[in-house]
């Protein structure tokens, strides 16, 4: 595994990604459209997941204009989804590529900024299920598909928040910290049994609109870009991190 200077200062080969197949969660906008420009551009076809379809059709746009390969459009909501949804996500995979190669879980919801106290229970409920529990029931659907691929990528978002507790960060932090740990739990439970590994990565400080929304004050001029960050992301999609597994990357240094 490479360290963390080596991750943030990754440069991928051309074609890193060439015939992989890649589903990107919430890949509408912020960090899940940059990583989707990113994989297509190394070459992967692309599944755009997301609940707005016109979202998702932007990012299409982009990445056809670009001349990167076609990819498929599965607008999925995780807050309503069913295990029955996640089953016939998994079913479209199998008979339309054969096998999956990679899993970017990046959709998520922020809920309230606010002591937990005062937290609305139907906020956290709508929290918990969009940043955990549906992307573990996609993950556990999934799991045969990924079991297809010679070299299967898993990648959870974390945040700094779901390492150290912090004040106000409610639901959300507390989601961060369950997805931290059931990335540790999977790997752990996958280690040396098949081609599928699974990490997750912390982001940082970045210019979208989730993060706007947890922070109004702040100057999004003095924060990276998205596509900044893109090196951390590649790395762990890719050949390059076969047999990295269990691990919690950041995208940034600080």
């Amino acid at each position: 595994m490479l360290n963390a200077q080596q991750i943030i200062n990754y440069q991928p080969d051309n074609n890193l990604l060439c015939d992989r197949v890649i589903l990107v969660t919430g890949a509408g906008s912020g960090i899940g459209r940059a990583a989707a420009l990113a994989f297509a551009e190394a070459g992967a076809e692309l599944i755009l997941a997301g609940r707005t379809p016109a979202k998702l059709e932007q990012t299409y746009d982009r990445i056809v204009n670009a001349g990167y390969r076609q990819p498929t459009l599965y607008p999925i909501d995780l807050l309503g989804a069913t295990d029955e949804d996640y089953d016939q996500l998994a079913v479209a995979l199998e008979q339309q590529f054969g096998r999956l190669d990679g899993l970017l879980h990046n959709a998520g919801i922020l809920g309230q900024r606010t002591p937990l106290s005062n937290y609305r229970q139907d906020v956290w409920d709508k929290v918990l299920k969009v940043n955990v529990t549906g992307q573990f029931q996609m993950t556990q659907a999934l799991m045969p598909v990924l079991e297809q691929s010679d070299d299967a990528s898993v990648v959870f978002t974390s945040s700094g928040v779901g390492r150290v507790g912090r004040a106000f960060w409610g639901a959300y932090g507390v989601s961060k910290f369950a997805v931290e740990g059931l990335m540790q739990t999977w790997a752990a439970e996958l280690e040396g049994l098949n081609s599928v590994r699974i990490n997750c990565i912390n982001p940082g400080a970045t210019a979208t609109s989730m993060r706007a929304q947890a922070y109004p004050a702040e100057n999004p001029e003095t924060l990276k870009a998205a596509a900044d960050i893109m090196p951390a992301y590649l790395y762990l999609m890719g050949p390059d991190s076969r047999g990295v597994n269990g691990q919690s990357v950041n995208a940034q240094l600080h």
